[in-house]
C-alpha cells in the first residue's frame, strides 16, 4: 500500500489568556491511500485538534504533516463533515451538493449530473429538490456527506458526524458510510467517541490518551465486512480499545 498522509513528531500548544494548553505531543502516524482510520479517546485528548490540523483550520506548533510526500497545504483537496449539518437552508439538497463544484466553476450541466450521482450514492436522489427543513436529521447528514464527496476530494475528514442522531439512524448511516467508502476508495479519518462505531468502521483505530494528547496504541481491525457488532471478536476488540482509553 502507498502512504497517503505522514504525520511526524506532531505537537500542538495553544496559548490562551488563562493558560498554555498542551494539546498534542509526539504524534506519529502513517495513513495509507484508501484507508479508513478512526480516532478515539476521552474528551480533551487531541483527536479533534489533529483532525482540524489536517483540515488546515489549526496551525502546527512543531512537527510535520505531508501528503504524497509533500508538505500539506491549506487548500488541498479535502472534504469535511461535522456533527452539525452546516447545510445552506436556502438551497435544495442538490444545490447544497453542487456548492463546492460551483466554486470550482464546473459547468451547470456537469454540476447537476455529479450532484445527482452522489445523492444517488447516499440514497437521496428522490429528495434532490427538497430543502433542508423538509429533511430528517439523518437525511440532512447524508446530504452533508454527499456534498463533501461530490468534488472528489483526496481525503475525507469526519468529526463525530452521526453523534447527534438516534441509534437506529446512526447505525443506518454507519452502514451507508462503509458502502460509500468501499465504492469510492477515499481515504477517511473519522473522529468518534463511540467505540462500537470505531470497530464497525475502521481498518485501524488510533487510541489517544490526554495530558498531553498522544497516541497510546494503534489497533488493527481484521474483521470481515459487513461486521457483526454482537460477534465475540467484535466485542473483544471493543473491550480492548475501552481498556486502552480508561487504564493508562
Amino acid at each position: 500500500m502507498v502512504t497517503k498522509i505522514s504525520i511526524q513528531n506532531l505537537r500542538k500548544i495553544y496559548d490562551t489568556p488563562e493558560r498554555r494548553v498542551h494539546a498534542l505531543e509526539g504524534v506519529n502516524l502513517n495513513i495509507e491511500d484508501g484507508e479508513f482510520i478512526c480516532l478515539v479517546g476521552l474528551s480533551g485528548c487531541g483527536k479533534t485538534t489533529l483532525l482540524n490540523m489536517l483540515a488546515g483550520f489549526v496551525e502546527i506548533t512543531a512537527g510535520t504533516i505531508t501528503m504524497d510526500g509533500k508538505p500539506l497545504t491549506q487548500d488541498y483537496d479535502k472534504g469535511v463533515v461535522f456533527q452539525e449539518y452546516a447545510l445552506f437552508p436556502w438551497r435544495t439538497a442538490r444545490q447544497n451538493v453542487e456548492y463546492g463544484l460551483e466554486i470550482r466553476n464546473v459547468p451547470e450541466e456537469e454540476r447537476n449530473r455529479i450532484a445527482l450521482e452522489y445523492l444517488r450514492l447516499v440514497r437521496l436522489e428522490d429528495f434532490a429538490d427538497f430543502f433542508p427543513h423538509n429533511l430528517s436529521g439523518g437525511m440532512r447528514q447524508r446530504v452533508a456527506v454527499a456534498r463533501a464527496m461530490a468534488f472528489d476530494p483526496q481525503i475525507l475528514l469526519m468529526d463525530e458526524p452521526f453523534g447527534a442522531l438516534d441509534a437506529q439512524t446512526r447505525e443506518e448511516l454507519q452502514a451507508l458510510t462503509v458502502d460509500v467508502w468501499q465504492k469510492t476508495k477515499k481515504t477517511i479519518l473519522y473522529v468518534t467517541h463511540n467505540l462500537s462505531e470505531a470497530v464497525y468502521l475502521g481498518n485501524r483505530i488510533v487510541v489517544f490518551v490526554p495530558n498531553p494528547g498522544r497516541i497510546r496504541e494503534i489497533v488493527k481491525v481484521d474483521l470481515p465486512r459487513p461486521r457483526d457488532d454482537l460477534a465475540p471478536e467484535f466485542i473483544r476488540l471493543q473491550r480492548h480499545v475501552n481498556d486502552l482509553i480508561r487504564d493508562f
